[in-house]
Parts: structure tokens; sequence; C-alpha cells
């Protein structure tokens, strides 16, 4: 969810990928290197052992680097915290960066452990929660579930190369 006042826009391949073209927050269109929040990403990648990479295109999936996203369904800043599982996460306030990023991460740790360190589903269960996934025994047939994983795994991968 771009903040107001930027213009975005995307296509999508076959596989559901999108690709987004124009002015979004925390990064540069010319390079994955710049975003913003570095230090902070860094830091509680490096606390919980997460790839600051991986943290990187979650963000830019979940609010496009928006501290201040508000989605549909009442999940709120940078990592888009539920509020249920921010306060479980120790989060007070979700729109403060610092907060956000620190709950988000461990809420991932949470996943991956949950799931065996694999990926895709812990990315399946950020998504559409860990019920979701343990009930279909694997990814959910949710079309947007589907597409957001796609859509982390492809930035994860341009973070990385940059």
């Amino acid at each position: 969810m771009p903040e107001s006042g930027r213009c975005v826009s995307y296509s999508t391949n076959k596989l559901g990928i999108i690709s987004l073209s124009g002015k979004w927050p925390g990064y540069s269109s010319n390079s994955y290197k710049n975003v913003r929040y570095h230090k902070q990403i860094d830091y509680w990648g490096k606390r919980y052992n997460i790839d600051p990479n991986l943290i990187k295109a979650i963000i830019r999936a979940e609010s496009g680097f928006d501290r201040y996203a508000i989605s549909k369904k009442g999940a709120q800043g940078l990592m888009q915290l539920m509020p249920d599982t921010a306060r479980e996460m120790r989060v007070s306030d979700p729109f403060n960066p610092e907060e956000n990023i620190a709950g988000g991460v461990r809420y991932l740790r949470k996943l991956l452990k949950m799931f065996n360190g694999n990926l895709v589903l812990s990315l399946a269960a950020y998504n559409a929660g860990p019920g979701q996934v343990k009930k279909s025994g694997g990814v959910p047939r949710i079309t947007e579930t589907r597409r957001y994983i796609k859509r982390v795994l492809s930035y994860y991968d341009r973070y990385a190369k940059a």
C-alpha cells in the first residue's frame, strides 16, 4: 500500500509475480540497495538469525515500506501485524518502525520454527495464519496467499542480488 502522493503501476506475469514501476517508498527503482530502515532490519535480522533481504522482501510485499499502512483486515505497520499478533510479539505501537520490525521478525522466527524452517510454509502462515497452513497440510488454496509467496520470493531474490 503506497504512501499518499506516490505513483505506482504494476504488471503481472504468467506466474502472478508482480513487477512494479514508478515511485514506491523504501526503494529506488534503479537499485534494491537503498532501503529505509536498513539499520533496524539488519539489527533484528542478526538478532533472530533471519536474512535481512528476506525481511526487506516481506516489508516490501506487506506495506511497500509505508510505516502507517493499514490493511482492509486491520494489519498495521511495516510488517503488517494483526493486533493480536502485535500484542503476542510485544509490540505496543505497530506504527513505530523499530517495534514493528522487531515484532514482525520475532513472528517470522516463530513461524520458521513451527514449520521446521520451511520458508514457503512460513510465508503462507505469515499471510494466511498458521491455522490455515496446518488445516490444509501445506500452502492453502488461497489465491492471495499463493501470489504473496511468489511476490515475497521474487523480492527476496532481487534484494539478494542487489
